[in-house]
């Protein structure tokens, strides 16, 4: 028997109903935006009536905003929490994937009210995704690692939208930057070695590259 739920009226219902509904949602924002998406089209797309929308989610606005919180919630477990990468590896581990635009800002382009709740999921999720970068700065043994977790941050964001924009690829463009802006931040010395104890080998390239670019992938969309 499905299992069962109080929605936010009191209402019991299926969870496979909410799980289409925000399914359809993650699909079209990332598809057509959020200001081009309906509710009448998402109830079409869930297969579900308006009247149930309205059991699970008090209006489009929620929508939004539970599907950003439900968008990876670890941070990137996938590249930050990988034991078999260096923690230099890990900061550059994040350019070696194809992304679409982030849906933390194109949700921030779409939704001009700062205190939106979708807005505020946004600003958080992106000082996480920095904070991240700086933990693995400071383990990499970066001189100033707030700094270089700032800079790669925007650098991602960056070439995220500038290939959205153009609609051309340009993450090899901001690797080989990121690259040159963690060599510049970590002294040699802070450089941890390699097999065989050859210092340039434990700052090559992410082992299993190809690998976990497709796991990753799947986190940088909606």
């Amino acid at each position: 028997m499905t299992e069962l739920e109080k929605g936010p009226r009191g209402l019991r219902r299926g969870r496979g109903a909410r799980e289409r509904i925000l399914s359809a949602s993650q699909q079209l924002f990332r598809d057509q935006g959020i200001n081009r998406t309906g509710i009448d089209q998402i109830c079409a797309v869930a297969e579900v009536s308006k009247h149930t929308l309205y059991q699970h989610f008090t209006g489009k606005d929620e929508l939004i905003a539970e599907c950003l919180r439900r968008f990876d919630p670890d941070v990137l477990p996938e590249v930050f929490e990988r034991a078999d990468l260096t923690p230099r590896q890990r900061l550059l581990a994040l350019f070696d994937v194809h992304s679409p635009l982030c849906p933390f800002i194109a949700a921030a382009v779409e939704i001009p009210d700062p205190d939106h709740s979708a807005r505020v999921y946004a600003r958080d999720y992106k000082k996480a995704f920095a904070a991240r970068l700086t933990d693995s700065a400071r383990e990499a043994g970066a001189t100033h690692p707030e700094q270089l977790g700032e800079q790669l941050a925007l650098l991602l964001d960056g070439a995220s939208a500038r290939t959205r924009v153009l609609d051309a690829e340009t993450l090899a463009i901001a690797a080989a930057i990121a690259a040159v802006l963690v060599d510049n931040a970590i002294p040699p010395a802070a450089v941890p070695l390699g097999v065989g104890g050859n210092p340039s080998a434990g700052t090559g390239p992410a082992p299993d590259a190809a690998t976990s670019s497709a796991e990753v992938d799947t986190k940088l969309g909606w």
